[in-house]
């Protein structure tokens, strides 16, 4: 194989922990492309910024989620033998699994659901303040056992919650941090396994339809059932990432602190409004920063020869903050999406791509209705108020939130005075 054309930089494992979210991008600006070779923990990666890029990328033919991942991240957002590390037929239908569990109607009843827990919460007499950015996952936890079919015990929501609130804010860590998370995890699964045989047990009884029913019901290739460990990773992959989902809330709450005029907006009750505003959450703000993928093939793109086996990081933030694609992109503005051509490629926070035949989350729209739901909360409760805080966003912390956690303040009802 001739030598690649494209830049090559030296192992960039500091500078990538140091940068964050915009260390692909910054090197693609600066060296003029929108591919570069580098090592990150001493191993070869190409990085990729751009829609053309998350095209290639997410071409099924080219590249797989499978040992594109480091483990220490992969235990704990997606676990060996779930759906994202499986490739062609196989994937296929074990992704047509989630997209049958969430159809229109589904995510609605998520979204309904959502929305009940939240207005519970912020309505009860004793919550004077709410930390949106930890507190919701346990709302989240909740409507998400109760949408698949579980029980959703106060118990069982706390810990839960706290669980998958590790896979998420641990995933981008090493060392002990990342440890603990991942011993919590055989928790989570013990507990996600105990579900699956006691669903399987009684045939899913009067939960047959439910999400959580499908997965343990689920047949492969060959009509049998998964293996209950492989089904167990498989509901926490249904369940994790609607908690996951409460940081996109976090940043439309602050999104509605900074910027008023939307308040007002959404406070109209337009649904196309409240489309747009989850919309550009979901490309403005910070979620997962990068996703790695393993070449199939070998392939050229762009003067580079890929080998299979070569891995690649493809950019997500970088990409969606691409100012040939997005006019003005550093700015907050979700008019911008009024009458977008929904090129699957460009807005990728949860990744690119076709969601039936590649590895496109067939989450999103679920997540559009749980920030719509979120916005909508926030804005019927105006007796809690965001005073003073630190809102910033600091882009080398991995993943990324409001360095207050958005703490929502009940405003003091003043004392009658009467008869004094």
């Amino acid at each position: 194989m001739a030598p690649s054309a494209i830049p090559r930089l030296p192992d960039s494992t500091l500078a990538f922990r140091r940068e964050g979210y915009t260390f692909i991008s910054t090197r693609c600006d600066r060296l003029g492309t929108d591919l570069f070779a580098t090592r990150l923990l001493l191993r070869p990666v190409v990085c990729l910024r751009g829609a053309e890029a998350a095209g290639t990328f997410y071409d099924p033919l080219n590249f797989t989620r499978e040992n594109a991942v480091p483990r220490s991240a992969q235990h704990l957002l997606q676990d060996e033998g779930s759906v994202q590390t499986l490739t062609g037929l196989a994937h296929h239908r074990r992704k047509r699994l989630f997209i049958d569990q969430l159809t229109d109607r589904s995510e609605e009843r998520l979204a309904e659901r959502f929305a009940a827990a939240f207005d519970a919460a912020l309505s009860r007499p004793d919550c004077r303040r709410f930390v949106l950015d930890t507190e919701v996952r346990a709302v989240l936890t909740e409507a998400a056992l109760r949408w698949a079919g579980l029980e959703a015990a106060p118990a069982i929501v706390q810990q839960r919650s706290e669980e998958f609130g590790l896979m998420v804010d641990k995933a981008g860590s090493l060392g002990p941090p990342n440890w603990k998370a991942r011993r919590r995890r055989v928790t989570t699964e013990r507990w996600a396994a105990e579900q699956i045989a006691r669903l399987r047990e009684d045939g899913a009884g009067e939960d047959s339809a439910s999400p959580a029913a499908a997965v343990a019901l689920h047949r492969d290739d060959h009509g049998q059932l998964l293996p209950e460990p492989v089904a167990a990773v498989e509901l926490l992959n249904l369940l994790r990432p609607v908690v996951a989902v409460g940081r996109f809330m976090a940043f439309a709450v602050v999104a509605l602190i900074q910027r008023p005029l939307w308040r007002a907006r959404l406070a109209e009750g337009s649904a196309e409004d409240e489309l747009l505003f989850s919309q550009e959450v979901r490309r403005y703000f910070p979620f997962f920063p990068l996703v790695g993928g393993t070449a199939l093939r070998r392939f050229a793109w762009r003067g580079h020869e890929f080998d299979a086996g070569d891995m690649a990081l493809l950019d997500l933030y970088g990409t969606n903050h691409d100012s040939r694609v997005w006019r003005d992109p550093e700015s907050f503005d979700p008019d911008r999406f009024r009458g977008w051509n929904s090129d699957p490629n460009t807005l990728i926070p949860q990744g690119g791509g076709d969601v039936v035949t590649g590895h496109r989350c067939p989450g999103e729209g679920a997540t559009l209705g749980l920030i719509s739901s979120a916005a909508r909360v926030v804005g019927e409760h105006p007796e809690f108020e965001a005073r003073i805080q630190d809102l910033t966003i600091d882009l080398r912390h991995m993943p990324a939130a409001p360095r207050s956690g958005v703490v929502l303040t009940r405003r003091q009802t003043p004392t009658s005075t009467k008869g004094h």
